[in-house]
């Protein structure tokens, strides 16, 4: 239960100082918003990984949790209740942002939960979420692969891909590459976010997968591992 519990935690964090960061400096009026924007998200996982790393994995993310779980680094049943504690860590975190927002609207610049949205449309957006999911996910399993990884430099990999991710994705989507950051704020801002929620949960795990079966081709076998 501890590394379940760690997983909601860890994405409470996550949700909650990303999207808090969006809604608080009004992510997408100007460059500026964008990249502190983008930098939330990385050093809240840059956080969380030294955090939580050593008890759950630090996964946050249902998508990584599938890339794991088809790289059979995790069982079907921890996968499955690591994607259920994932989505209600992002709610709780959603539901103290909306409390924040609601009774002091004039401290927020921005006008959303923080929740996504295909700027582009959904065929725009799906394409975005599967690509960037897919590079995103791919770092995390070969920075955190056993033979291979790059030890406790890791989750500074991690986070630090993020936000390259965020910079190229939030001018599409607002960027997710996260099931679970994307349920809790849109079941709090409701329209297009809620009607397209489908998009940030369909192509981040789409990426997820394909992520899983490129690191199958790309990474190491034991063969290599052994050479000198």
């Amino acid at each position: 239960m501890k590394k379940y519990l760690a997983e909601m935690v860890g994405t409470f964090v996550l949700t909650l100082l990303g999207c808090g960061t969006a809604v608080s400096l009004n992510c997408g009026v100007d460059t500026a918003s964008v990249v502190g924007t983008a930098m939330a998200f990385g050093l809240a996982v840059i956080a969380m990984a030294y955090t939580i790393g050593g008890t759950s994995g630090c996964h946050i993310n249902p998508a990584i949790t599938l890339g794991c779980l088809l790289s059979k680094r995790i069982s079907a049943k921890d996968a499955c209740m690591y994607m259920v504690f994932q989505v209600i860590g992002a709610i709780l975190a959603s539901c103290v942002l909306y409390a924040l927002v609601a009774t002091a609207p004039e401290l927020a610049l921005g006008t959303t939960t923080g929740a996504n949205a295909c700027s582009g449309g959904v065929v725009n957006g799906l394409i975005a979420e599967i690509v960037l999911t897919a590079l995103f996910v791919l770092v995390v399993l070969g920075t955190t692969d056993e033979k291979v990884g790059a030890g406790n430099f890791a989750g500074l990999a991690i986070g630090l891909s993020l936000i390259l991710i965020h910079l190229v994705g939030i001018h599409y989507t607002g960027t997710s590459v996260n099931p679970a950051r994307s349920i809790g704020p849109a079941l709090f801002q409701g329209g297009q976010a809620l009607s397209e929620l489908w998009v940030f949960i369909v192509g981040p795990f789409i990426g997820g997968a394909i992520a899983a079966c490129l690191w199958k081709i790309i990474g190491p076998c034991c063969c290599c591992c052994n050479k000198d």
